[in-house]
């Protein structure tokens, strides 16, 4: 599996697993989202709406509503989980290495 994929699970396991009470993989993953998008649905007052029209019926603004208020949380976690990947794979730099280099890209301006 992929490391963005591994990435992906774990997150949907912090986020959607927690608020859904279940162990999120990768046979699993889209028919918990779906049943996410239905529980926000319904916690907007679209969730008849949905049920009567179909999704594909439905305006972006309210989308929009459901997506967000699922994505943000998601998404926002999968990027503080990238960002903190990222730094642990940065080496570390003396204050000595950082003026060296500092003075150096000066004297070449």
């Amino acid at each position: 599996m992929a490391g963005l994929e591994k990435l992906k699970l774990r997150v949907a396991n912090e986020t959607l697993g927690r608020d859904m009470h279940k162990e999120v993989n990768d046979d699993n993953y889209e028919s918990i989202l779906d049943a996410k998008k239905y529980e926000v649905a319904e916690e907007l007052g679209l969730k008849e709406k949905i049920e009567n029209v179909g999704w594909e019926n439905m305006t972006t603004k309210e989308v929009g509503k459901i997506g967000g208020r699922m994505g943000g949380h998601i998404g926002g976690q999968m990027v503080k989980k990238l960002v903190a990947m990222a730094e642990a794979q940065m080496a570390p730099v003396d204050n000595e290495t950082v003026a060296e280099t500092k003075e150096h890209l000066d004297n070449k301006g």
